[in-house]
């Protein structure tokens, strides 16, 4: 997932409403009155079974560790998947299924790459493949060509010269000295900013995909035949040999021409070897391999469901999850096999104090997140209704709420209530047997960035907890450090505890979680 930001007026400006003493007082006020039930000896054994018999931290491990980066469409998610579903059906789920949808496309999967500079002296290089990039032509050893492209009338300059070649074709960035912590918790004053909520304008639909610079560059670059292409990571903080992802815009479509190889390099490694052939003028040499896969047998993705059935409103349906897909540079640890390990932790914990909770908890484990919420868009079409129309299903009116886990692998220390008013004080009393944890905010405002939104969108009650950060946006997010020794299993411990007695409590009131105003037709936000 994208880190949660707060959502901005067009020109970035947030306007925030500050929340006064009267208000807080109003909504204390209101949780009394709703005198909402919190079942303290079910905390209890909730809290004794998440925090002295955890399993979490083996989940995560054995998703990220064992089975690895998990890509939509590739052999690893496909495992992920089917493990996912037999850990369900040991803990005696129902109706446990790995659920199709139709719209993803062609699967892709890294399985090698090398990169190394052989002169004027070795180093081995930290390299990626972009997701989705082809393979290259065997192993290719030669002299790198750095190339400064800004529009279409440069390419004269360059052709004939490329063929074969490992071509650089990005600017230097620069690796700036970093004063500040990596990882950082909440503290007061950030938990303050977070109450204060932004008034969101009205912005305009992002638009469709157009075709721009970028793809005549690639289009030149095919027609004259490159190798490998070569660009840089050095990017929001990016440095220490810290590589971020990025992927190859159409990708997935079957019908687009496969993308040329490309490997991105450890900014530092890319802003070396630039120096050497552009400054010094020193003749270098590379030696570049990248393997990789590409699955069109089988185009559709699917979403891991399972339940723990309910008992006088079995027909009502509690939802958690996290997304099972990740991009490739790291085992997609934090993002999100702790999201995942999380929802399973919180439905182990709940069957194995055998509760019979009222209404069904359905945990769903998205894939393709990481494309746009393309599991999650697929599943509510399927279940809920059409967003751009607005014209509901049956089921739609049966979704009690659902509670997502993307943030990385930090403790919930609260929840955004995505501006619904009438969850508060029910929140506020559900987080109040958890305030020795850390745990004890409800704020208005929305957060965005993962699959909530595309059930917030359909108007379901729809949430995303507050984490502590921790280092998940400066070195962990969508990088080559997204690997299990980054995430704090203690904190995911208090998560798994907090969500089973979220998902427990949603379950067994009396009314199903109080709903906003359905929105007015929209589109989907565009994404990468």
């Amino acid at each position: 997932m994208r880190p949660s930001q707060p959502r901005k007026i067009p020109g970035g400006v947030s306007v925030p409403v500050l929340i006064l003493t009267g208000l807080i007082a109003a909504f204390a006020a209101a949780a009394q009155a709703t005198a909402e039930r919190v079942d303290l000896d079910i905390v209890n054994r909730i809290r004794f079974e998440g925090l002295s018999h955890s399993q979490v931290g083996k989940l995560a491990a054995y998703l990220s560790d064992v089975i690895g980066p998990r890509p939509t469409g590739s052999l690893e998610i496909a495992r992920a998947n089917r493990w996912a579903a037999s850990k369900m059906k040991e803990w005696g789920m129902s109706n446990v299924e790995l659920e199709p949808y139709d719209a993803f496309g062609v699967g892709w999967a890294l399985r090698y790459v090398s990169a190394h500079l052989l002169k004027p002296h070795y180093a081995p290089l930290i390299a990626i493949s972009v997701e989705w990039g082809s393979p290259t032509k065997g192993r290719i050893t030669g002299n790198p060509v750095y190339v400064d492209i800004k529009s279409k009338s440069d390419f004269a300059g360059y052709q004939g010269r490329l063929k074969g070649k490992i071509v650089l074709y990005q600017p230097p960035k620069p690796v700036p000295t970093s004063f500040t912590p990596d990882a950082r918790r909440h503290d007061d004053e950030s938990l303050r900013r977070l109450a204060e909520t932004p008034i969101a304008a009205v912005v305009p639909p992002d638009p469709d995909y157009t075709r721009s610079f970028a793809d005549d560059l690639e289009d030149f670059f095919r027609a004259e035949g490159v190798g490998v292409l070569v660009s840089s990571s050095g990017s929001r903080l990016r440095e220490y040999g810290t590589v971020l992802a990025s992927g190859v815009r159409q990708a997935r479509n079957p019908g687009r021409a496969r993308p040329l190889p490309e490997i991105i390099l450890a900014a530092e490694h890319y802003n070396r070897i630039v120096r050497i052939i552009e400054e010094f003028k020193e003749p270098a040499e590379m030696e570049v391999e990248v393997r990789s896969d590409f699955y069109d047998q089988d185009q559709r993705g699917y979403n891991v469901v399972g339940e723990i059935p309910g008992s006088d409103k079995k027909d009502e349906i509690v939802m958690l999850g996290g997304h099972i897909d990740s991009w490739s540079p790291g085992t997609g640890a934090a993002d999100d096999a702790a999201g995942c390990a999380v929802s399973l932790e919180a439905v182990r914990i709940l069957q194995a104090l055998k509760v019979k909770p009222r209404r069904t908890v359905r945990v769903v484990l998205w894939s393709a997140e990481e494309k746009g919420w393309i599991g999650s868009k697929a599943y509510v079409e399927k279940h809920f209704g059409d967003v751009t129309t607005m014209v509901l299903k049956p089921e739609h009116a049966k979704i009690a709420g659902y509670f997502n886990y993307d943030n990385g692998s930090g403790r919930i220390r609260g929840i955004y209530a995505q501006s619904n008013a009438a969850v508060v004080p029910i929140f506020s009393a559900w987080l109040a047997p958890f305030a020795d944890l850390g745990a004890t905010q409800v704020v208005m405002r929305d957060t965005g960035g993962s699959d909530h939104g595309a059930l917030d969108y359909i108007g379901l009650p729809a949430f995303q907890f507050i984490q502590d950060p921790l280092d998940y946006s400066t070195r962990i997010h969508h990088t080559n450090m997204d690997v299990f020794d980054h995430l704090v299993v203690e904190d995911l411990m208090q998560s798994s505890a907090i969500m089973a007695s979220f998902v427990y409590h949603a379950a067994m009131r009396e009314d199903m979680l109080p709903r906003k105003p359905l929105p007015d037709p929209m589109k989907y936000p565009a994404r990468r």
